[in-house]
């Protein structure tokens, strides 16, 4: 599987033809996607203070604990488990922003263009090797966590929650995990092959021109 070119600046690049020019122009297409998630990373911003709010009320407010209780569906107004399923809530809004933010920097970097944050102080640490492959495996295990969030959230309040529910919701997490787990196998495997192949070309470029063996010189004849 061959590697891709890396980007040299001091290289001049030959213009292309229109058809590739235009096809490969279409990825701009994608960054309205990317700017509509940025307005949704500002509604999560909104609903985590929401929450917020909601939770630091409960200190001095005893018709907040009811309101609350009702709110979120709990059968009693227990202010440990009132409280539990909200920070519980919190998480997830930060959880599903940390989503998005992989899928806004990621995939813009991935499939539309270059943000060229090599030398910046503020470069994330997985932007640095990130790829497609990479990509799928941090949002599988991104999905992963918001859903035993939920999961966690539904066994607190499992009072009101039904069986059925209850055994659906266990079920979707257990094939979330199952499918990380396919995706990140698949990316091992991918990346095992790609280093068999750079270490067995390395050792044959190490090697050199093979030369013709000289054959042996004849005794002389006295």
């Amino acid at each position: 599987m061959a590697k891709p070119k890396s980007y040299d600046p001091s290289r001049p690049t030959s213009p292309l033809r229109p058809l590739p020019a235009l096809i490969f122009a279409s990825r701009w297409l994608q960054l309205p996607l990317y700017l509509g998630l940025i307005i949704a990373q500002c509604v999560y911003v909104v609903l985590f203070f929401e929450e917020l709010v909601h939770l630091v009320t409960l200190l001095w407010s005893p018709d907040a604990l009811h309101h609350s209780a009702e709110r979120l569906h709990i059968a009693a107004d227990n202010k440990e488990t009132v409280v539990m399923i909200i920070v519980l809530s919190l998480i997830d809004v930060v959880m599903i922003s940390n989503l998005l933010i992989m899928v806004i920097v990621g995939g813009y970097e991935t499939f539309v263009s270059r943000l060229n944050l090599d030398n910046h102080p503020d470069q994330p640490e997985w932007l640095s090797h990130v790829n497609a492959n990479v990509l799928k495996v941090k949002l599988g295990t991104a999905i992963i966590g918001i859903s035993s969030i939920h999961l966690l959230k539904t066994f607190i309040s499992t009072t009101t929650v039904p069986d059925k529910s209850l055994l659906w919701q266990t079920i979707i997490h257990c094939v979330f995990l199952l499918s990380a787990l396919a995706i990140a196998l698949i990316d091992r495997v991918m990346v095992h092959h790609s280093d068999l192949e750079n270490h067995e070309g390395g050792a044959q470029s190490a090697q050199g021109p093979v030369h013709a063996a000289r054959p042996p010189a004849e005794p002389p004849h006295h």
